[in-house]
């Protein structure tokens, strides 16, 4: 039988996974749209082609390489947004204003606007992180 108890993590690796994952979503937005450009010179061999379906354009395996990073981009930044969507208006609200706006913001200020204390802020933010480590199925869950 399966125990349905909420598993205890450790905080300090929850925030860091929880922070990477959201650093990772500003890294995909900020390259979503550029590609790698693929190497135009060109490549003499003695060796004669073959004819195969194997890939042996540098501009073709830069095409499915783009494309497959563009839609791992893609994935990750829906499964942040739908995981910070299952959070209440105050953890949203905090993630959303900390970690994913174009401009950096600090917590003091977030908090600051929000009107909230201190220890009120970092309570809360610690536990959006939770919830956000268990709807982003991060591995520290399973260790």
């Amino acid at each position: 039988m399966t125990s349905l108890a909420i598993p205890k993590l450790d905080q300090k690796k929850v925030r860091a996974a929880v922070e990477k994952e959201l650093e990772a979503y500003r890294f995909c937005l900020l390259t979503l749209d550029e590609s790698e450009l693929p190497k135009m010179t060109q490549s003499f061999s003695l060796i004669p082609p073959s004819h195969t379906n194997a890939f042996y354009s540098k501009t073709e395996e830069a095409a499915v390489h783009n494309v497959d990073r563009r839609n791992e981009k893609r994935a990750h930044i829906n499964r942040v947004v739908k995981a910070v969507s299952k959070l209440t208006e105050t953890e949203r609200a905090i993630v959303v204003q900390r970690y994913l706006q174009e401009d950096e913001t600090f917590d003091y200020i977030i908090y600051n606007e929000m009107g909230l204390s201190h220890r009120q802020y970092y309570r809360i933010k610690a536990r959006a992180f939770y919830k956000l480590a268990l709807a982003l199925k991060l591995s520290l869950l399973y260790e």
